[in-house]
Order: structure tokens, then sequence, then C-alpha cells
């Protein structure tokens, strides 16, 4: 049974669900409305594109687990840093 301290609560603004292994549930539209809340700018879309990379490397990334994709693109992107950074 919830106290009405508790129900004010999860009410409330201020209010941030706890995750954990027996409710590892985490509504989008919530994590969303506090990023605008919290005045952060979400990043601008990724670009969809075909890009031909050798097989071992791209088995490599695989291996490493879901995410692959995104780490490309991290490691990409670190290149272009260090190439900038080098001018």
């Amino acid at each position: 049974m919830k106290s009405k301290s508790n129900i004010a609560k999860l009410k409330s603004d201020k209010y941030v669900p706890i995750v954990t292994a027996e409710h590892p549930e985490l509504d989008m539209k919530y994590v969303v409305s506090k990023v605008v809340r919290l005045g952060l700018k979400p990043l601008p879309p990724k670009a969809s594109i075909s890009l031909r990379v050798d097989q071992d490397v791209l088995e490599w990334f695989k291996s490493q687990g879901d995410g692959y994709q995104t780490r490309i693109n991290a490691v990409l992107r670190a290149f272009r840093d260090a190439s900038v950074g080098a001018r």
C-alpha cells in the first residue's frame, strides 16, 4: 500500500524511476520529457548510408555485442576529431 507522501513523490517532476533487474522497463516518453525539461539539446538525427567495410572488420565490431553500429560511429568520430586537431 502506498502512503500519501509516496503518491505525491510519484506525481512530482522530481520522481526518477529506479531500474532494476526485476523492473528493467523505462518509458521513453518519460526520458524524453526529462531531457526537454532539463534544457538539454537532443542529438541531431543520424544519416542512413550504405558503407562498404572489410568483412573481418565488420565481424569484429559485431562480435563486441549489441551496438556495433554506434561503436563504428564512435571510432569514425574519434578519427575525425583527431584529424581536425592535427591541422
